[in-house]
């Protein structure tokens, strides 16, 4: 079965530029991006059946995927000028 990864330049590919702006210049940014980028192949990894893991713990490992994801959307947000969507305003 094939399984689909997710890049980032696919889950934000208005963003493109920022992604690679961000990770030039905010080292932070950087070490969340590559994070969520390892994390998103182990998981391809698991699914494929290429690595063992049980059920509970992929769903915590896609969960984590999930976090780091909204992390890195509200800080593209903030270095584009928008609101970081935590003032819920």
């Amino acid at each position: 079965m094939h399984v689909e990864h997710h890049p980032l330049v696919r889950d934000f590919p208005d963003m493109r530029e920022q992604l690679h702006s961000l990770r030039q210049s905010d080292r932070h940014f950087a070490n969340l991006a590559d994070s969520y980028e390892v994390l998103d192949k182990r998981i391809c990894r698991i699914e494929d059946g290429v690595e063992l893991l049980d059920d509970a713990a992929l769903g915590a490992l896609k969960q984590e995927r999930v976090a780091l994801k909204d992390d890195i959307a509200r800080q593209l947000k903030r270095a584009s000028g928008s609101c970081c969507g935590g003032c819920c305003g």
